[in-house]
C-alpha cells in the first residue's frame, strides 16, 4: 500500500509539472478576435493576457461606441481564451490523475 501511495504522489508531482509547462505554453497561444465589422481587433494569449488592440480611426470619434466595441469584443476574446485554457489544462489533469478507487470524476 505504501508503494502505491508513493507511486500516486510521484504521478501527481509529474502532473503538476505538466500543468505548469502547459500554462507556460498557453502564454504563446494567441487568440484573435474582431468586431463584426472588423473595426476593432484584439489579440490575447490563452492565459488571457492582452497582446494587442487595433482600433479603426472611425471608432475614435465616438467614445461610447468605442467602449461598447471594447466590451463586446474583449468578452468574446476572453471567452475563447478561457475555453482553450480550460480544455488544455483539463486534458493534462485527466491524463495525469492516478487511478484512485471512487475518484472517477473525469469520466
Amino acid at each position: 500500500m505504501f508503494g502505491d501511495m508513493m507511486g500516486m504522489m510521484g504521478k501527481l508531482k509529474e502532473t503538476q509539472k505538466k500543468v505548469e509547462e502547459t500554462k507556460k505554453r498557453l502564454d504563446t497561444v494567441l487568440i484573435d478576435e474582431k468586431s463584426n465589422d472588423s473595426k476593432l481587433k484584439i489579440t490575447l494569449t490563452a492565459n488571457r493576457t492582452i497582446k494587442s488592440i487595433a482600433i479603426d480611426d472611425s471608432l475614435l470619434q465616438d467614445k461610447e461606441q468605442l467602449e461598447d466595441y471594447l466590451i463586446l469584443t474583449l468578452n468574446k476574446a476572453i471567452a475563447k481564451a478561457t475555453s482553450v485554457n480550460e480544455t488544455e489544462l483539463a486534458a493534462v489533469a485527466k491524463e495525469g490523475m492516478p487511478n484512485i478507487p471512487g475518484m472517477d470524476m473525469f469520466k
